[in-house]
């Protein structure tokens, strides 16, 4: 197979996390005519995007070691087959349990489907431009929020939330089935290439690897990141409504927030390859919990977007800097069953800012102290990120 086939590969997984995990945040765009539809609470409704994480992180794990095993295709197959239907059936739902239960358990289910599994499948097709290669795959992220989260508006606003939802359970269908069938798997590398494979792995055993060092500060870094930023993202378009912003205005804010976080993964990516992961890594995460605190003085558009900028620049460059340590660490042999465990642990620190989110507004009418609790948050993930440990190999691939 030509080696070109690579940005395929690229592509299809791009498009793959912007779908998944677009959908998966699209919740934050439904909560307020959701609760005003049916009368759930809003720490009710946010619990499915808890559930969405706790219920992602299990399955990227079972994902991430079903793809060591069996390779790509049949995960994200299955994911986006799996995505589809949540979407419809919880459209459907006329009670919050059910509705928790289909959102909340299956679209986690299905999303986690794609993430650790195509980072690590770009990871085995690249030797080169690797650092890029995953920031391109990371990117369909940050693409979600100017793509899926205004057709959602759109959709609510022309019609309802339940068609909405409805549309863009069938969209997933119709994208991400035709999106799988372009997943392969590398091909076999040559003897030269297979001695440098040998050379790259660690020859530690996925028991070895979790209870490693090098895993346990990269998880722990990981969780409070996404601990830190996962209220303020799934929170601001109600938040900025709060403070006086039109609704269509209110979800730019949001779609700002992906276009920074496209270039901060190029940016960020560069910038680890010149400077090293750490020192990168550790800078990005005092930037961002500098913006979640500064989010509290703000209350006019133009102040959401520049703080939007520089927020999803720094969230979005940070993550794919997991996966390149990921692979440094631990080669790639193991890497889909080790990353997928990350992740896992990343998911239960995203499953606590939606549900905080919504308890604290719930309860004081106001999200001040979830943008303060996720500051402190976030300056624990700084402290925790200086304790890395020494990368194995002198020098991360070139992007």
């Amino acid at each position: 197979m030509n080696l070109s086939y690579r940005w395929v590969i690229v592509a299809a997984g791009a498009l793959m996390t912007c779908v998944a995990l677009g959908a998966m945040f699209s919740l934050a765009i439904f909560l307020e005519p959701m609760a005003l539809d049916t009368n759930w609470s809003r720490a009710g409704i946010s619990s499915a995007m808890t559930l969405n994480f706790l219920v992602m992180g299990l399955g990227g794990f079972a994902w991430g070691a079903i793809y060591d095993r069996y390779g790509a295709r049949i995960v994200v197959m299955t994911g986006a087959v799996l995505l589809g239907l949540a979407l419809v059936l919880a459209s459907r739902t006329g009670s919050l349990l059910v509705f928790q239960i289909t959102y909340g358990v299956l679209v986690g289910l299905a999303a986690s489907a794609f993430f650790a599994p195509m980072i690590a499948l770009t990871t085995a097709w690249f030797d080169k431009n690797r650092s890029l290669a995953v920031s391109l795959v990371s990117a369909g992220m940050g693409v979600a929020p100017m793509t899926i989260s205004p057709f959602a508006r759109w959709l609510i606003s022309a019609y309802d939330w339940r068609t909405a939802m409805f549309v863009i359970g069938v969209a997933a269908w119709a994208l991400l089935v035709p999106a799988a069938l372009l997943v392969r798997q590398p091909p076999k590398p040559a003897a030269d290439d297979a001695a440098d494979l040998a050379a790259d792995d660690t020859g530690m055993s996925v028991p070895q690897a979790l209870r490693s060092p090098q895993f346990i500060v990269l998880a722990l870094t990981f969780f409070a990141c996404c601990a830190a930023h996962s209220g303020p993202i799934f929170h601001m378009v109600s938040y900025a409504m709060l403070c006086g912003i039109a609704p269509m205005a209110a979800v730019s804010i949001y779609s700002v927030e992906g276009l920074a976080g496209l270039g901060g993964r190029l940016l960020y990516g560069v910038l680890a390859d010149r400077l090293g992961v750490k020192p990168v890594l550790i800078t990005g995460l005092a930037i961002q919990s500098v913006v979640i605190a500064a989010y509290l003085a703000v209350s006019e558009l133009g102040q959401f977007y520049t703080l939007a900028i520089i927020f999803g620049a720094t969230y979005g460059g940070v993550m794919p800097l997991y996966a390149v340590l990921a692979r440094e660490y631990f080669g790639q042999r193991i890497l889909g069953t080790v990353f997928g465990a990350v992740t896992m642990l990343s998911s239960i620190g995203m499953a606590f800012g939606p549900l905080a989110g919504g308890m604290v507004f719930d309860a004081y009418a106001s999200y001040s102290w979830l943008f303060i609790g996720s500051a402190l948050v976030g300056l624990g993930a700084v402290a925790v990120a200086i304790a890395f440990p020494r990368l194995p190999r002198r020098a991360l691939q070139p992007a």
